[in-house]
């Protein structure tokens, strides 16, 4: 634990916030994990205690450890529960009205000194400081997904972050054994800026006939050395945040490179979300995965 930090807020337990809060609680923070409803803090609860479970069978780490770090999470439905939060993590859906939204929810509840934390992937971190009550006291913290899995936080600082802020922050990302990147506060930060175009190129060749799902994927996985291929990714972050991410580049740096793909669109259109509806490039309501095109 960091020497300011004891507390760590994390608001939205959906997979990013039940990640973020895993991470903390197993480096010894205290985590309070707020949502807006009973049913969506004891799923965010559920998602963190079997990720704990696969760590330990996979003997990351004991049965102990998970037990105390599970009970380090509590959940919250009422924000006056961030109160003794040192930093308060926002891990709402990738929506700007959203997040504005629920920084004007929980200001009245966080100590004066409290950092406030973007997980963004995307969204401009000056913009979103500046509907906030404490912009110095502003950064965004963008983990990547699975949190307990990957290695990377990107640190970004909006242009009022102040230097105290800035290092608390990294000194809090190393004491989760995780590695920061710093960006600037350009839009989709650096590994967005280059993934999701590459994403978006994959569905442009799907959508010109280039290849099928199954060739396309195989081509990145074997040619390229990709863990997984392209669509199979995509399928896996939510069609609707890939879409979101192309948004906000195309409209952020106005560069026609950045168009989303007709197909991308049309996707999540049909509600086709990737992994978390059961459809995207792939069906997953079977046994296997199959391209459904």
């Amino acid at each position: 634990m960091t020497e300011n930090i004891g507390t760590v807020g994390v608001v939205g337990a959906g997979q990013m916030g039940a990640g973020i809060a895993h991470a903390a609680a197993l480096s010894g923070y205290d985590v309070v994990l707020y949502d807006l409803s009973e049913e969506r803090v004891a799923k965010g609860l559920s998602i963190a205690a079997k990720s704990f479970d696969r760590q330990v069978s996979s003997a990351k780490i004991g049965g102990a450890e998970r037990d105390a770090a599970l009970a380090r999470i509590r959940t919250a439905t009422d924000a006056g529960a961030l109160s003794r939060a040192d930093l308060v993590i926002e891990a709402a859906t990738e929506d700007e009205a959203a997040k504005r939204k629920v920084y004007a929810a929980i200001a009245p509840s966080l100590k004066p000194g409290a950092i406030l934390a973007t997980n963004t992937s995307s969204i401009s971190i000056t913009r979103l400081a500046a509907a906030t009550d404490r912009p110095e006291r502003f950064l965004g913290i963008h983990f990547m997904n699975p949190v307990p899995v990957m290695k990377l936080v990107e640190l970004v600082r909006g242009i009022a972050t102040d230097d105290a802020t800035f290092e608390s922050a990294k000194r809090f990302v190393a004491t989760l054994g995780k590695t920061v990147t710093v960006s600037e506060d350009f839009p989709a930060f650096i590994v967005n800026r280059i993934l999701l175009p590459m994403i978006n190129e994959a569905v442009y060749t799907l959508h010109e006939g280039v290849g099928s799902v199954e060739s396309i994927d195989t081509a990145m996985r074997l040619g390229a050395n990709h863990p997984m291929g392209p669509l199979q990714l995509a399928d896996f972050i939510g069609l609707d945040t890939c879409l979101s991410i192309m948004q906000v580049l195309h409209d952020g740096l106005a560069d026609s490179k950045y168009r989303p793909c007709p197909l991308l669109v049309k996707y999540v259109e049909a509600g086709w979300l990737g992994r978390k509806t059961g459809r995207g490039f792939y069906d997953y309501r079977g046994e296997t995965p199959v391209p459904t095109r």
